[in-house]
């Protein structure tokens, strides 16, 4: 099951690729049919906002497949709090290469991300 606030990302990415394909007005049963497809393809990356000389940057901590998300997408704040402590943090949604949403969360707490190694995005 995947939660609410990852559907209404999800969804519109959903029905633009069933049009692409040739269904004008897909049904419901047809988006949930295309979700089942291509959610074991998606990933969320997640960085959180980084000074940097005088401006801010993302510093990527952590890239996770649809089957790594369920703790994440239960309580988004939570788990960030709970690994990476407090800061402003971007998720981005991607299924394969493509860009599918993104959204911004705010835990409260110290940033322990600060330590966190950074992300290898060319790996």
């Amino acid at each position: 099951m995947i939660a609410s606030w990852c559907w209404d990302l999800v969804e519109p990415y959903l029905k633009r690729n069933l049009v692409n394909r040739g269904v004008a007005h897909p049904s419901r049963r047809e988006v949930l049919e295309e979700f089942v497809r291509v959610w074991p393809e998606f990933t969320a990356t997640i960085g959180v906002q980084e000074p940097w000389a005088g401006t801010i940057r993302f510093k990527w901590l952590v890239r996770m497949s649809s089957g790594e998300m369920e703790a994440f997408l239960e309580d988004p704040t939570g788990w960030l709090g709970a690994q990476y402590g407090g800061g402003k943090f971007k998720m981005n949604l991607h299924h394969g290469m493509h860009f599918v949403n993104t959204r911004n969360f705010k835990p409260e707490g110290d940033p322990r991300w600060s330590d966190a190694p950074a992300l290898d995005l060319d790996a």
